[in-house]
């Protein structure tokens, strides 16, 4: 059995089906080598009329609006919006807390969901797709391309990765925005136990090298709940101490805490332009990309 053809744990195909038929948009103009469906910051030969500009001598002479010209009596050339194709950027958090769930699914098995079911639509549609599973560093990585075989190799490296190991999500994020020389569509997905801080001046980074960011945060509903009932020890996936404590006496005070980061985390991402999506590890996966997709056809193509 070639390697397209493998059955992967993480690919459901009615689901992929359903999926396909909202188109997978970008929210800002991107810069591709071939046409495509997302705006470009260029002109060029789509249907869609952008602007008239005065002629100048080695323009086009098929492109002069005669129809302006018999009403000013000047010469106008008619531009259109190019449209291009993405490069889609996903970035797969595997520390060592991305290994818990109290779902039957933990968190990495979620965002492999996610991000192969995003793989899959990108190339579908004629756009490219990569990978970069990320902890301590890099960890796997493919840059994107848009051919079939490459998704097959990226649904390989999806499938053998594992959650393990401290996070460096911030400055990783940092290189990666820093080392794609040209647009492109980022989509992290992690749990983002990192300081809302240092969030901000990563997302700024994307914003000011006109990447398009979208955060997918995800959390597990008992992080949600803190629905403990008795003496537990609570032990840190990426290495750090356990610590035994009595849930009833720290609840309130967990409960605070947890609320005042998510608001921070929130309000870093509308503050810095970022498409922000809370998922809890109990909601249906094919759900949220549909809000995600669905939004997309909103927002996107704007020039």
């Amino acid at each position: 059995m070639s390697s397209e053809n493998k059955i992967r744990s993480f690919l459901e195909p009615a689901v992929l089906a359903r999926l396909g038929s909202v188109p997978f948009l970008a929210r800002r103009p991107m810069l591709g080598k071939v046409s495509g469906r997302h705006a470009s910051p260029h002109r060029g030969a789509s249907v869609e009329f952008a602007e008239y500009r005065k002629y100048v001598p080695g323009d086009d002479l098929r492109r002069l609006d005669w129809r302006a010209y018999g009403r000013s009596d000047r010469h106008y050339v008619k531009e259109f919006e190019a449209d291009t194709n993405l490069r889609c950027c996903l970035v797969v958090d595997t520390s060592g807390s991305m290994g818990f769930g109290s779902t039957g699914v933990h968190k990495l098995a979620y965002a492999k969901r996610l991000a192969g079911a995003l793989a899959y639509l990108a190339v579908q549609q004629g756009d490219a797709a990569g990978l970069a599973c990320v902890s301590k560093g890099i960890v796997r990585s493919l840059p994107p391309r848009r051919n079939p075989a490459h998704l097959a190799d990226l649904f390989d490296q999806l499938e053998g990765v594992e959650a393990t190991g401290p996070t460096r999500l911030v400055s990783t994020l940092h290189e990666l925005a820093e080392t794609t020389s040209q647009r492109a569509l980022f989509i992290v997905i992690s749990d983002l136990f990192v300081d809302p801080t240092e969030l901000r001046e990563c997302f700024e980074h994307f914003r000011f090298r006109k990447h398009d960011l979208t955060v997918f945060h995800l959390l597990d509903p008992q992080e949600l709940t803190f629905a403990f009932q008795r003496p537990m020890r609570f032990l840190d996936m990426e290495g750090g101490t356990a610590v035994f404590a009595e849930p009833n006496e720290i609840a309130d005070r967990y409960h605070t805490a947890l609320e005042r980061y998510l608001s921070l985390v929130k309000q870093v991402s509308i503050e810095t332009a970022v498409d922000y999506h809370r998922v809890s590890l109990a909601d249906d996966y094919e759900r949220t990309l549909t809000h995600f997709l669905v939004g997309r056809t909103r927002s996107g193509g704007v020039r």
